[in-house]
């Protein structure tokens, strides 16, 4: 499975591509960091996170993009920065067909540490270490993107199970309830006709 990591920011961002292989086996297959002046428009900062986004979508083909979720951070500013860089990735991908799926820091930290509150000095060392590298990736940004493709290689399988269930789930729900119908028609009917 080919998955493009994405650690979204409008100043830095993370860009990766991770080749995942049978079981935990993982091999880094590019890293960047996108990054944009901050006395630039918004627009014009986030139409540079798309274009570098789609460019290597169209260039190295992913299977699916793994995004990193925002969902809480102190400085409301840079959230809102975060998650509209993140949101012009996912559309990106999403013209293209690509599959994007969103994980929190804390999956990503959980899945590369095994500590989903490891700080970025060990996220860090663990993707130098997991992808062989031989130096550590930096900055911090194209670590995280590293750590979001990982993350998703060793997820995705667990990801699709879930998914597998809950339809299967949905499906028998779906004929219980036409079951418990039939069954009150006929109980209906039975009576209407003593």
């Amino acid at each position: 499975m080919r998955v493009m990591g994405v650690d979204p920011g409008l100043t830095r961002c993370g860009i990766s591509l991770v080749e995942g292989g049978t079981g935990r086996a993982v091999t880094a297959l590019d890293v960047d960091v996108v990054r944009t002046p901050s006395d630039l428009e918004l627009s014009q900062r986030l139409m540079r996170v798309a274009d570098a986004a789609e460019y290597w979508m169209d260039t190295h083909e992913p299977q699916v993009v793994a995004v990193e979720r925002v969902f809480a951070q102190h400085n409301v500013r840079t959230a809102m920065g975060t998650a509209q860089a993140g949101g012009v990735v996912a559309l990106a991908a999403a013209r293209r067909g690509i599959d994007v799926c969103f994980h929190t820091p804390s999956e990503v930290k959980a899945a590369v540490t095994g500590n989903g509150t490891a700080g970025k000095a060990q996220v860090t060392a663990m993707v130098t270490r997991i992808l062989g590298l031989q130096k550590p990736p930096s900055p911090a940004d194209a670590a995280d993107a590293l750590a979001l493709a990982i993350c998703h290689c060793w997820r995705a399988p667990m990801i699709a199970r879930m998914a597998e269930a809950e339809k299967r789930a949905r499906e028998q729900e779906k004929a219980f309830k036409a079951r418990l119908a039939r069954e009150r028609r006929a109980r209906r009917q039975a009576g209407a006709q003593r």
